[in-house]
Order: C-alpha cells, then sequence, then structure tokens
C-alpha cells in the first residue's frame, strides 16, 4: 500500500491519516515516508498508534537507529522516553532546553539524520511541537546575504542552551555541560547534493570573528527570520501520533508544559548520513 502526503503548507509539512502502524513496518512504507521526508521535511501520521516494536522496525528500515546511552525504555533500547518527570526519563533534567529552537546534535560532526516521535500520553496545556524549515529559509534570503553567511563559521555547544534554563549555573551544572564538546560549524551547511540550509538555533553560542554584540545580533536575526510563519509548522499532539522530521534541516522546539504534566512521548533517531560541510 502507497502512501500518501498531503502537504500542510507551500514550505513545510506533509501529513497522513488513516494509517495503523502495522501499515508502516513495510519496505515500501518506509520508502514513501523516506520519499516525503526529503520532500516536505516534517511528516504527521495522525494516530497511528504506532507500538515501540513497530517503531523501532520503521526507524531501521529509515536509516541506522542510535542505540542511547540511557533512557530507553526496558524493552526497546533504542526507544527513548521523553518527560519532565524524572520518574518516567533519566533525561528529565534537560528537557527544559528542548523549549528553545534547536537541531539534536548540532554539537556533532555529524548531527542526527531524523527522529520519530510519538504522543503516548499529551499534555492538557502546552506541549505542542514546532517546527521551521532551515532550508527554505535560507533559500529566501536575499542572494547577497546568502554568499555573505556561506563564509561565516558558528560555534554551537550544550552550555549554549542550558544557559537559557539555567542562568545561574552551580559550577557542577557547568562542569556537565563543558562535558560536551561544542563543534564549529559552517553557517551554511551544503549538502554533496546541492542542497544548503542555515545552522542556527539555540546551541548557536557565537560566530567566529565577530566581536560578542554583533555575534548575538546576527544569530537572533537569522533565528527570528527562519522562524517566522512563512517557513514554520505547529503540531498539536492527540496520542497516538507519529511525527518525523529530518533533523538535519529543520529546527524544533516543545512549547512549555508543567513538569507535573503527564505528557511523555517516545522516541527514535536516525544516525547521521552526511558530515557538515
Amino acid at each position: 500500500m502507497a502512501i500518501t502526503f498531503t502537504p500542510v503548507s507551500p514550505e513545510i509539512g506533509g501529513e497522513a491519516s488513516g494509517l495503523t502502524g502495522s501499515d508502516l513496518v513495510t519496505p515500501q512504507a518506509a520508502a514513501d515516508v523516506r520519499a516525503a521526508l526529503d520532500r516536505y521535511g516534517v511528516l504527521i501520521l495522525r494516530e497511528v498508534n504506532i507500538s515501540d516494536a513497530d517503531l523501532v522496525t520503521l526507524s531501521r528500515l529509515l536509516g541506522s537507529v542510535v542505540v542511547p546511552p540511557r533512557g530507553g525504555t526496558d524493552d526497546h533500547p533504542e526507544v527513548q522516553k521523553i518527560s519532565l518527570d524524572p520518574a518516567k526519563s533519566e533525561l528529565a533534567t534537560y528537557q527544559q532546553g528542548t523549549f528553545y529552537w534547536h537541531m539534536d546534535g548540532a554539537n556533532d560532526a555529524i548531527p542526527q539524520f531524523a527522529t520519530l516521535l510519538v504522543a503516548r500520553q499529551v499534555s492538557d496545556e502546552g506541549g505542542d511541537t514546532e517546527f521551521a524549515n532551515m532550508y527554505a529559509a535560507y533559500a529566501a534570503l536575499p542572494e547577497e546575504e546568502r554568499e555573505e553567511l556561506a563564509r561565516r563559521r558558528v560555534v554551537h555547544s550544550l552550555a549554549a542552551t542550558q544557559i537559557l534554563v539555567y542562568p545561574n549555573p552551580t559550577e557542577k551544572q557547568r562542569e556537565a555541560w563543558t562535558r560536551v564538546p561544542s563543534r564549529e560549524h559552517p553557517m551554511v551547511w551544503t549538502r554533496g547534493n546541492g542542497r544548503r540550509s542555515l545552522l542556527a538555533g539555540a546551541t548557536a553560542d557565537h560566530v567566529v570573528g565577530l566581536p560578542e554584540d554583533e555575534s548575538r545580533a546576527l544569530l537572533d536575526r537569522l533565528l527570528e527570520w527562519s522562524t517566522q510563519p512563512r517557513f514554520t509548522l505547529r503540531h498539536h499532539w492527540t496520542p497516538g501520533d507519529l511525527v518525523i522530521w529530518d533533523n538535519t534541516g529543520m529546527l524544533h522546539r516543545a512549547l512549555p508544559y508543567q513538569p507535573t504534566s503527564p505528557r511523555l512521548m517516545h522516541r527514535t533517531t536516525l544516525v547521521g548520513e552526511e558530515a557538515v560541510a
């Protein structure tokens, strides 16, 4: 059975409905998903209610799957639990950093290729997820600015995000952040196939070679440009929804929700396929 996606907007997103988790775990379905991911950047599959086992199978059909060092479920170590409740997720301490626009693995040489996220429980207030298309945002800039930005380089770090959540960190927190190496990347990521996207977001610490005030002004301006309504999509979760996105070309963020919220997501991540260049 072929899967057909309907565009959500001209710049970002494709949506499918009427499917179940078992419909997705065939080579044909995975090929349709992969093709749609390249086209739309973000895929919304409403109320598919995919099991963890089928989520892992689909992920493996799409690419190589990351096995995280912690946070996995008992039966499927590839599946991470995402929650603000420490009783549900070992990663709860870091989750408030996801309230800011970011790309996962931005301080890695080869960022993760894609993310699959399933809603197990949803929040009564907040907890929607937003996405921004960084391919489209870059393409829409004036040519002269695109050329100028392509010459810039940016340092990305975990600390840049966490300082937004904890503006007065303890020494122990700072030490934990700095144990995750920072990474210098070009501001514009040029793929082997010629596609280009901006590398921005909360992990962007500073622009190499610019004074601090000019660096921050440029990073803030580009983030504001990239996250305007034209380039963005907001998903309101229903239990059972599956959303898949191209992590390398989309920024994302969760809208804030309370630590007492029942919100629980299950996530798999695909290994990166191309180094930033």
